[in-house]
This record gives structure tokens, sequence and C-alpha cells, in this order.
């Protein structure tokens, strides 16, 4: 059962994680590439503030996004600017979200989100909080996969393994951190799949395409490719 206003508590928690973090930057430092390929810290910062809006056009009913094209437009024209203009706009497009969090609302109803993917609205929050944790690594500004809180790390993991299980592409695999197990891929045929077995930032890292996996010990085959997200 998807807890809403806890996952709500934990994005604004995260948020001031980024915001401190963020505000120790200054404008030559918001130039420099991020973890993304192609995308400076000002992209990563500049999506992280639309996609704060996008959401509570999500939870309003109205499309995520206008077209693929004004969302990617939106990231290259805000990307450029200063620090103290990223930071206020972080932190004021952030309260919009919680503001619509805060609101009344059947939390059961689906929404739509990207590309014709649906959900229930009490995931909205999550999803947020994905946003928010990831990228926060993605700017490598000295916050990394081991310091995600352990819940977050492991609802993600359980988020992104259900994500590709099933897919043709992905050989089956039993994933474990030593203690919990997850499993992914297609449909194992006879018992057949691999083994792959790490900490939860490496295995994280790898289902999220943040990390190439070297640091999994894989046994009963190599490591599945996996397609991106």
């Amino acid at each position: 059962m998807i807890d809403h206003a806890h996952d709500l508590a934990s994005v604004r928690d995260a948020t001031e994680r980024l915001l401190t973090a963020v505000g120790t930057l200054d404008n030559a430092s918001v130039t420099h590439p991020s973890r993304l390929p192609g995308w400076s810290r000002g992209h990563v910062l500049a999506h992280l503030a639309r996609n704060a809006d996008a959401l509570v056009n999500v939870l309003e009913g109205r499309p995520m996004y206008v077209s693929g094209e004004a969302r990617d437009a939106d990231i290259e024209r805000d990307a450029p600017r200063g620090i103290d203009v990223q930071l206020a706009d972080l932190r004021e497009s952030a309260a919009r979200f919680q503001q619509a969090g805060d609101a009344p609302a059947d939390w059961a109803r689906t929404v739509e989100l990207r590309n014709g993917v649906t959900d229930s609205a009490s995931r909205v929050p999550f999803r947020r909080w994905v946003e928010v944790e990831l990228h926060h690594v993605d700017l490598g500004i000295g916050y990394e996969l081991e310091d995600l809180p352990a819940e977050f790390t492991g609802r993600e993991i359980d988020f992104l393994a259900d994500r590709f299980a099933g897919h043709p592409d992905v050989p089956p695999a039993r994933l474990t951190d030593g203690t919990r197990a997850w499993r992914t891929g297609r449909d194992a045929e006879g018992g057949a799949e691999v083994t792959v077995t790490g900490s939860p930032a490496d295995l994280l890292g790898w289902l999220a395409g943040r990390r190439t996996g070297t640091a999994l010990k894989v046994d009963g085959g190599p490591l599945p490719a996996l397609p991106p997200l």
C-alpha cells in the first residue's frame, strides 16, 4: 500500500538536501558537465524544476508536458541560468509540487504521465522522490548512491526490477544484496537464470543506468544488458 503522505514528506526532505548542496555551487560550477551525457549541471537543475511543474500538471489533470519537444526546449532554455536563479526556481517549483500534493484529492485515481504511461496518483510523490534523489547524484557534487536513504534504495530496486520483469530482451535474473532478493527479466525456463549479487547501491546503480555493474558478482552467465529507461 503506497503512503503518499509519507512519500511527500520524503520528497520534502530530499529536496532540502538538494537545495543545501546546490547552494554551495557558484555560477561557474553550475556550467560544468554533470554525470549525464550531454547535460551540464544546469541542465539537471532545470530538468528538476520543470519536472516538479510537470508533476503538478499530472496531479491537476493536465498533460504532463505540452510535447516532448517543448520539454526539451524548456530544459535548454533554463540550463544556462546563474546559480541564484536556478536555486530560486528549484525552491519555488518544489513548493508548487508540495502544495499540489497537500490538496485534498482522490489518491486512488489513475493519472497519465509521459508517452501514455498511466499510474495511480498515489505513486506520483514517489516518482518525484526518484527524480530528486537520482538527479542529486547525477550532479556529481558529493552525493553518491551510497548516501541515498535505505528505504528509497530498496523501493527503487523493487520498482526497476518490476519494470524489467517479463522484458523479452532481458535474460531471467535473480538479484540479491545478500539479505533480500528480486527477480527480473524474462521468465526462467527450466530454472535457467543468472544470479547478480552486490550492495544495494551497486544493484540500484546498474538497474538505473548509473553504474556499469562491474562491482557486481554474476553467477550462471554474463551480466544482463538492460534497455535504457
